[in-house]
């Protein structure tokens, strides 16, 4: 090992003295931790001696008890800002300190034999591990949703770009007494939440500037970090709606988990509509699964659906929608959004949606990421899988190392994932809503049966993909949309069949056990046809479709779809029919 991990008691006294051993620690581009009453403070600069002094004149710093510099004669500035993002990330995924950086300074910038330098970053992780600063290995780390959903993100280039414009245009019409409605779109995999998390984050960090607390030393944010912003944005109340349960208890424990952030900013709509004060902003991911007015999924939701209409506006109005309540409830809204993942019908039309993007394009304020961050087979695999179940002619696509495979045994798959997990972690199969799930209120009762492998639903409907049974289940919509996994093993149950007389893909109503994703909406007087229905199962399996980040495997139910599907699923250097 080239570094070495200096280590000080944090106090005045000590911490001069010891500066004077090695002149490195007065004049070298260092990186340190300081730990302490469960918290963790990561830096990097080029005088840690004076850095530390700052420190301890800082109230929020000053309590941190122990200092652990690495120290390597190799390291230049930018290797030091990229180890302090590095750790950063791994410390607030680990869980064990609540991390109290910002996450301004987190970078991403490439540099001179960085791939080498990222060897070493792994070294010091085992070092700092050995000592207890870390309770996981670096995998289990990086597989978890600490990790995946946390507010320090190196961000993209057009993340980043995304994110400032958004604050600039947010202060710009604070200022003028103006309201903001922002939209942003991006296909799956193009990290809308983690722009929505990071944006939180940065906003209540802007909250929080004292001109008196030493910053981090570089960051692609310091024009927001000024008294002048920090005014601007002075009782600024901020919530993250987020429809699905599973996805938004998640993020609530990592909020739960980082300073300046609580579980009680992460919200349902429902949860918005009774909250009794306004929000100057309401952030809302995954928007188009906000709902419209149908037969909810109990009779007190329904009640709740209309008792908010009639606190808002006077009436139960019945055609005012979730999205409705979001306008109603706040100053400003960003709408983070993907049309073609409504997965059904009582979500908002997509109609509505178009008329917000056409609005926010009118009034600059309506931004796209396109940039692919889950599956390494690149962006154009999203859009493949979805030309390819839209019937659209499409020719088979080798997407190199991507491991993609088509499968003919159910058996085989299941081992395939069961291998996967025990080599990477997080290798699941989902599936399509086409069974009943009869396990639910009979625990010992499966509800399927294919290629006589007996499978079960999944037992949690929150946080399944973490649980315990989850490698013995099958996932659906419901407890994956919002999550990665590495390896997606997917079965396409007969809700969709091919009709080789027609030549397309079709939807089979007989075997599709979504009773709310199938009902005619008596509330409105809607009925909805095959063809419709059709538009949100397709929605539904290209969500399953796309959310390996290593690879994905497919399992088809009818044989004509299988005959169908297999070559636009197995033609890959990475992959095989199996």
């Amino acid at each position: 090992m080239s570094f070495e991990i200096r280590e000080v008691d944090f106090s005045r006294s000590r911490v001069l003295a010891w500066a004077d051993t090695d002149s490195r620690l007065r004049n070298w581009p260092v990186v340190y931790a300081l730990d302490g009453l469960g918290q963790m403070y990561v830096g990097e600069s080029l005088n840690v001696a004076m850095r530390f002094k700052q420190h301890r004149e800082s109230p929020g710093k000053s309590v941190l008890g122990r200092a652990r510099v690495v120290v390597d004669d190799t390291f230049n500035k930018s290797v030091c800002l990229d180890l302090e993002s590095f750790l950063i990330r791994l410390f607030a995924g680990d869980g064990q300190y609540a991390v109290i950086n910002g996450n301004a300074g987190i970078t991403d910038a490439d540099y001179y034999r960085r791939e080498s330098y990222q060897e070493t970053f792994a070294e010091v992780f085992e070092a700092l591990r050995e000592r207890g600063l870390f309770t996981q290995s670096m995998a289990d780390i990086e597989n978890s949703d600490l990790f995946k959903l946390s507010p320090f993100k190196a961000l993209s280039e057009d993340q980043l770009a995304v994110v400032v414009d958004i604050v600039e245009g947010l202060v710009a019409d604070l200022d003028g007494g103006v309201s903001s409605r922002i939209v942003v779109q991006g296909s799956p995999g193009t990290g809308k939440t983690i722009v929505a998390i990071f944006l939180i984050k940065l906003l209540r960090d802007i909250q929080d500037y004292d001109a008196r607390q030493p910053m981090q030393e570089v960051s692609v944010f310091d024009e927001f970090f000024t008294e002048e912003f920090a005014r601007s944005f002075e009782g600024f109340r901020v919530g993250l709606v987020v429809p699905q349960q599973s996805l938004r208890r998640s993020i609530q424990r990592v909020f739960r988990r980082t300073p300046g952030l609580d579980a009680g900013m992460v919200l349902s709509a429902f949860d918005v509509g009774q909250d009794q004060g306004r929000f100057d902003l309401l952030i809302v991911d995954e928007a188009h699964r906000l709902t419209q007015r149908a037969s909810q999924g109990s009779g007190p939701m329904n009640r709740r659906y209309a008792d908010i209409t009639t606190q808002l506006f006077g009436s139960d109005d019945m055609s005012k929608t979730q999205l409705d309540w979001i306008m109603a409830k706040s100053a400003n809204q960003l709408f983070l959004l993907d049309r073609d993942q409504s997965i059904r019908p009582a979500d908002v039309p997509s109609g509505v949606f178009d008329a917000l993007v056409d609005e926010a394009h009118v009034t600059e304020r309506h931004y796209r990421l396109t940039a692919q961050h889950r599956v390494r087979a690149g962006s154009d695999y999203v859009g493949y899988v979805r030309g390819v179940l839209a019937g659209v002619p499409m020719v088979p696509r080798d997407f190199g190392e991507y491991d993609l495979r088509f499968f003919d045994d159910f058996a085989a798959m299941r081992r395939a994932v069961l291998d996967r997990d025990a080599e990477f972690g997080l290798a699941r199969l989902v599936a399509g809503y086409a069974w009943e799930w009869v396990s639910k209120t009979d625990r010992s009762a499966y509800d399927m049966e294919i290629d006589g492998e007996l499978m079960r639903w999944n037992t949690r409907a929150v946080d399944w993909v973490n649980s315990r049974t989850s490698r013995d289940e099958m996932g659906s919509i419901h407890t994956i949309q919002g999550y990665d996994l590495n390896v997606a093993g997917v079965v396409i149950g007969r809700d969709l069949r091919y009709d080789a007389d027609v030549g397309q893909i079709v939807f089979d109503r007989s075997h599709y056990r979504d009773r709310n994703g199938k009902a005619n909406n008596n509330q409105l007087g809607i009925k909805y046809s095959d063809e419709q229905l059709l538009t949100y199962v397709r929605n539904i399996y290209a969500v399953l479709l796309t959310r390996g980040i290593r690879g994905t495997y497919v399992y088809v139910c009818d044989p004509l779809l299988r005959d169908y599907l297999r070559p636009f699923f197995s033609f890959t250097g990475g992959g095989r029919a199996v």
